[in-house]
């Protein structure tokens, strides 16, 4: 059988530009922020999916928000496992780990859970730290600010097209993977630091299953300042760049003498920024006030450009930077550890991401650039 559990508030604090959606007041500020979570309907594309090759499924879920609203709306039918206790209908992470322990008493053979890396972490603890390979399979819909853990489909879509193939296979090859969360707190005192919370059995298909993120080597170090160099040689006068965030476009800040947020979106014009830390709305106004452009880098080892950490870089902000709204920059090495895979965009956008997906020219240099393939991940 198939389970869902939903983290109703996964993904807020990105829009608002806080980095993640982690514990009630940053939830709270995100939402003061004129931000809104976006999971009901990433829920709605994966089970659209699903539903269209398995009509009238039972999915294993919880009460409400948590899952049983969306499983109603796909026209499927739920059965309701777990219920938040009394009439309130807000969450918090205990009751993601009661919901996915309780779904998996159930039953459940591969649970889709719907968040980021704090609630896959959450996951985690609801089926506790055992062998993975004696649990339930879990699957991440992508719905977070942070997904880096190689426990998430590319897509909503691709985790209904992998579900469906669960549904009608009886089975899939899976694989133990590493579920990574970083501190959010100390990410807001610029700390950047991964921590491992366990690990969950994950169905695996190739070009649909999110492959593990893969830090830049120091090695590369010299490549990274020389991408760097070339995007800062691109840059022209009354321009508004809006740094996403990564490596590279660190040191991009660095060469041009500005301090950066790490893991936010700044906003420079000729040399100085105007806005750091930036939400999607302050994002908005800025290219309303003057021509901009996005600059972004390439996950390494995952190949996404948008909607992985840089969701302020909304599909609204993109639509607005016009005919040409990325520069993307990244070391040649990036792009040959992608070993052909296509870099990927998910905006939430279908139409915007297919606009996106053909090819784009990535600054490797100064001078130098390399002109490769771009997909979006709702296709895959």
């Amino acid at each position: 059988m198939i389970g869902l559990v939903v983290n109703p508030v996964a993904g807020v604090g990105g829009p608002a530009g806080l980095a993640g959606s982690d514990g009630a007041d940053v939830q709270r500020l995100a939402l003061a922020r004129g931000a809104r979570s976006r999971v009901q309907e990433r829920t709605a594309a994966a089970l659209a999916v699903l539903a269209a090759r398995h009509p009238s499924l039972e999915v294993l879920t919880a009460a409400g928000p948590m899952g049983a609203d969306a499983v109603r709306a796909a026209a499927l039918v739920p059965r309701v496992v777990y219920s938040l206790d009394g009439d309130t209908e807000d969450t918090d992470a205990a009751d993601t780990a009661r919901a996915v322990e309780t779904v998996a008493r159930a039953g459940a053979e591969l649970i889709l859970v719907v968040g980021g890396d704090g609630t896959l972490r959450d996951a985690v603890a609801g089926l506790g730290v055992s062998d993975a390979r004696r649990m339930p399979a879990v699957l991440g819909i992508p719905a977070g600010v942070k997904m880096y853990s190689p426990v998430f489909a590319v897509s909503p879509a691709a985790a209904g097209a992998i579900a469906a193939d669960w549904v009608a296979q009886g089975v899939l090859p899976t694989e133990e993977r590493e579920v990574l969360d970083i501190d959010e707190a100390a990410l807001r005192r610029a700390r950047v630091d991964p921590v491992l919370h366990g690990f969950l059995r994950v169905p695996v298909r190739r070009g649909r299953t999110q492959a593990r993120k893969a830090p830049t080597p120091a090695s590369e170090a010299a490549a990274v300042e020389a991408a760097a160099r070339g995007a800062v040689a691109r840059m022209r006068p009354g321009v508004r760049y809006l740094l996403g965030p990564g490596g590279t476009t660190a040191e991009i800040a660095r060469q041009l003498g500005v301090v950066g947020t790490p893991l936010g979106v700044d906003v420079v014009l000729d040399g100085a920024v105007t806005v750091a830390g930036a939400s999607e709305q302050q994002l908005l106004a800025e290219t309303v006030a003057g021509p901009a452009q996005a600059v972004v880098t390439v996950i390494g080892g995952q190949g996404f450009l948008l909607g992985r950490g840089n969701q302020q870089l909304s599909a609204s902000v993109i639509r607005s930077l016009g005919d040409e709204p990325l520069m993307v920059v990244a070391p040649e090495q990036k792009i040959i550890d992608l070993r052909g895979r296509p870099l990927l965009v998910d905006t939430g956008d279908a139409a915007l991401d297919a606009r996106l997906s053909g090819h784009v020219r990535i600054t490797t240099g100064v001078g130098t650039s390399s002109l490769y393939a771009v997909a979006s991940s709702h296709t895959l």
